[in-house]
């Protein structure tokens, strides 16, 4: 079968290569053939097997019968897209986007099944504000239900960031971080998306583009927690001028929550450079220099452009950092998937209750790989 000639439409070949941002070569290089094999194809000068077929839906994100398809189908995202600013054309998500989209909805669909098994209560967080709603009202139950102070006393603030991706979580929120679609794969375009919420009862999720500086993600993360609060789901950019409401009303919640205005007015000092400000003020507000930065915007002590030549500058410092290495394999699987998650598909799994092949597929990983995996969490 797998030699076998499929009888694919041919236009929906070129169709999938340009959604996937891939020139002929590059697809060629992918799929170990020649360039000319790919052009052939796609004219269909060249018949194609079911096993190349299926190799090309791999490689460039689509589901397999797509290519049978008599015309190739619209991209439509599932959630709404916030990232359009006023004027400007909505620009086309990558087919990256819509695979992580994909992944993600996937495994909360299978998470929802479980927690329906166990009759477990909705999270009541949901909703429970809205787009009128004030900042401060928003800010203060969030951080009640986090049972966290008006800011950490201890601890840096990657210590701060993982404390509160765990209150997330003992909450019944979900958190997804991922920075790409596995290995050999580019990185999530951060330009085009810094996370997105998916607003549901049973199972809300937050998904965090970890593709983007560690120092940014402590923002998107309650950025993202805010859309759950005012039941909003939505893909964001993280634009420091939003258009549209929800994403104006987020980035105010992110900013306060982090950063309490008051207090931090009081704490800026007039020095002859600004960037002065930012040591002793990540010490005491546990938050990175980004989100001081970004706060600093908000508040009109800086410029657009001091803030921009900041923030790339910090970009340019994590990128040389990460040429050098990182961690294993399942501590990186452990960081992306939310601990919640994994540990529920896990058990399913060991007991038998789940197929391993059905586990391995929501995890991203080889069926050998899953009990790795249980042994890297302490199942």
């Amino acid at each position: 079968m797998a030699n076998a000639y499929a009888k694919i439409n041919p236009d929906n070949i070129r169709w999938a290569r340009l959604r996937a941002n891939l020139t002929e070569g590059m697809l060629a290089r992918k799929l170990d053939v020649d360039e000319e094999r790919i052009a052939a194809w796609e004219s269909g000068e060249k018949p194609i097997t079911f096993k190349q077929a299926k190799k090309i839906a791999d490689k460039t994100y689509i589901p397999f019968g797509f290519l049978f398809l008599k015309q190739a189908p619209e991209d439509r995202l599932p959630i709404p897209d916030l990232r359009t600013k006023e004027g400007e054309e909505i620009k086309r998500p990558s087919a990256e986007l819509l695979k992580i989209i994909q992944i993600i909805l996937a495994r909360q669909n299978w998470f929802k099944d479980y927690l329906n098994q166990q009759e477990s209560a909705s999270v009541p967080y949901v909703g429970k504000f809205n787009l009128s709603s004030s900042v401060t009202d928003i800010v203060s139950d969030m951080k009640s239900a986090l049972g966290i102070p008006e800011h950490p006393t201890r601890g840096s603030w990657e210590d701060y960031q993982r404390d509160l991706v765990k209150q997330i979580e003992s909450l019944g929120i979900l958190v997804m971080r991922h920075g790409d679609l596995g290995h050999f794969t580019k990185a999530l375009s951060v330009e085009e998306f810094r996370g997105f919420a998916i607003v549901d009862k049973a199972c809300p999720i937050i998904f965090v583009n970890q593709a983007d500086t560690p120092s940014a993600r402590l923002f998107t993360l309650i950025h993202e927690l805010a859309h759950i609060w005012i039941g909003q789901s939505g893909i964001s950019d993280g634009g420091t001028n939003p258009h549209r409401k929800e994403e104006i009303l987020c980035n105010a919640v992110a900013a306060e929550f982090l950063v309490p205005g008051n207090e931090f007015q009081k704490l800026w000092n007039k020095h002859d450079e600004w960037t002065d400000n930012l040591p002793p003020l990540e010490s005491h507000f546990h938050v990175s220099q980004w989100v001081l930065a970004r706060r600093a915007l908000t508040l009109n002590f800086i410029s657009q452009e001091q803030y921009f030549q900041f923030t790339e500058k910090l970009k340019r410092l994590y990128n040389e950092r990460e040429s050098s290495g990182g961690p294993s394999f399942y501590k990186t699987k452990r960081s992306q998937i939310s601990e919640q998650f994994s540990r529920a598909l896990l058990a399913e799994a060991l007991s038998g209750r789940v197929l391993l092949r059905d586990a391995s597929a929501l995890l991203g990983m080889k069926p050998n790989q899953v009990f790795k995996f249980a042994e890297e969490l302490g199942i």
